[in-house]
């Protein structure tokens, strides 16, 4: 693992998507994939669906990265389409983070149960570009720190966040209105389960993750 000292910093690796028929039954669903380069090592949140590998492996390696780079993996939950990718990253240690645990410095899991009894964020004080500037590539661009939380599925979409109703399917509401409330409290940014990032704080839009910038140039909201 590396030991080079750095701050967290994000890589959106594919984006979750969710499909519904007309009653709203799931078609499809497949997790965001998401990637922190952090002191500890290279991070790897959820690993998506059957059928996403080729996807992820991809977006590493326009980052000039491989399986085998990945030092850790983390699922937010056990099912499937979180998970079913694990086994591209021979390397990998698989944790499972009580709530609170620092995973790496700047890095640290929120238990968020409530859709799942085991269902966690991670949270992320990450280095990202600062607001309303167009930074140019590299070591030169202008970074600012923000919280980022990878949600999972306690907080699934941006319609979630904004009709602020937990995720249809949950074992216990009560929780996962709790789980919800927790993450927005804390988080400047998310990363949701089955949707692109979104804000918390400024605007409630979207956000753009250039792979091959340091989380988003926040230039791009809805």
């Amino acid at each position: 693992m590396r030991s080079d000292k750095i701050q967290p910093r994000v890589y959106l690796l594919k984006t979750g998507s969710i499909q519904r028929d007309q009653a709203g039954n799931i078609l499809d669903a497949r997790s965001s994939v998401t990637l922190i380069e952090s002191e500890r090592g290279r991070i790897i949140v959820d690993t998506g669906q059957e059928g996403d590998g080729e996807e992820i492996m991809k977006a590493l390696a326009e980052l000039g990265l491989d399986g085998s780079d990945i030092d850790i993996i983390v699922n937010t939950h056990s099912h499937p389409d979180h998970c079913a990718n694990n086994r591209l990253f021979p390397r990998a240690l698989k944790l499972s983070p009580n709530d609170g645990e620092e995973i790496a410095p700047g890095v640290r899991a929120l238990a968020t149960p409530g859709h799942s009894p085991d269902s966690i964020s991670i949270v992320v004080d990450a280095a990202i570009h600062h607001a309303a500037s167009h930074p140019p590539e590299g070591d030169e661009a202008e970074l600012a720190i923000q919280r980022v939380v990878i949600a999972g599925d306690a907080l699934p979409t941006l319609g979630n966040f904004q009709k602020r109703t937990p995720p249809a399917l949950h074992y216990d509401r009560l929780l996962a209105v709790a789980s919800m409330d927790k993450i927005i409290a804390i988080a400047d940014m998310v990363i949701p389960g089955h949707d692109r990032p979104f804000y918390v704080r400024e605007g409630e839009g979207r956000v753009s993750f250039p792979l091959k910038k340091h989380l988003a140039t926040e230039t791009d909201r809805d």
